[in-house]
């Protein structure tokens, strides 16, 4: 069927906009397909459905989201695993740990714990890497709050 009915394959496939072998004929419906002739004959066959187009193979996601899930638990990150130098991966560190701070910084400020100028302060500390940690920020914070308590 697929070297007989060439030119039906060649005008299907010119106007799906496809490859030749993404073009599927219905192989019970054989002689209306090797009367069509002309383009308009096999637009037809194409809006009655006689010819369809393939779809592609999508590409499995499957194996992408179990390595990301190892990646997230901390596997998978090895120095086989790495490219670039220790600096290009170290910023990303640097970012990640600048966002939790700052995340934890506004839940205090919005629960009412930090007044303006302390918020302000803590905030331009997480900006000069001043803390190892959430909770590293946390103690200074007590700390900083116990001596303004004593000043006043």
């Amino acid at each position: 069927m697929k070297g007989v009915l060439k030119t039906q394959r060649r005008l299907a496939s010119d106007l799906l906009s496809t490859g030749e072998n993404k073009v599927w004929m219905d192989p019970t419906k054989y002689k209306e397909i090797k009367e069509a002739i002309t383009r308009e004959d096999v637009k037809n066959l194409i809006s009655k459905g006689v010819i369809i187009e393939r779809k592609t193979n999508g590409q499995s996601r499957s194996r992408a989201r179990a390595v990301h899930k190892k990646t997230k638990k901390g596997h998978k990150k090895g120095p086989g695993s790495r490219k670039g130098k220790h600096a290009a991966r170290s910023k990303f560190e640097w970012k990640d740990k600048v966002r939790a701070l700052r995340n934890e910084l506004f839940k205090q400020r919005k629960a009412g714990k930090l007044d303006k100028k302390l918020f302000r302060i803590v905030y331009k500390k997480i900006k000069g890497n001043a803390f190892h940690s959430v909770s590293h920020m946390r103690n200074i914070i007590l700390e900083m709050k116990k001596v303004q308590y004593e000043k006043q």
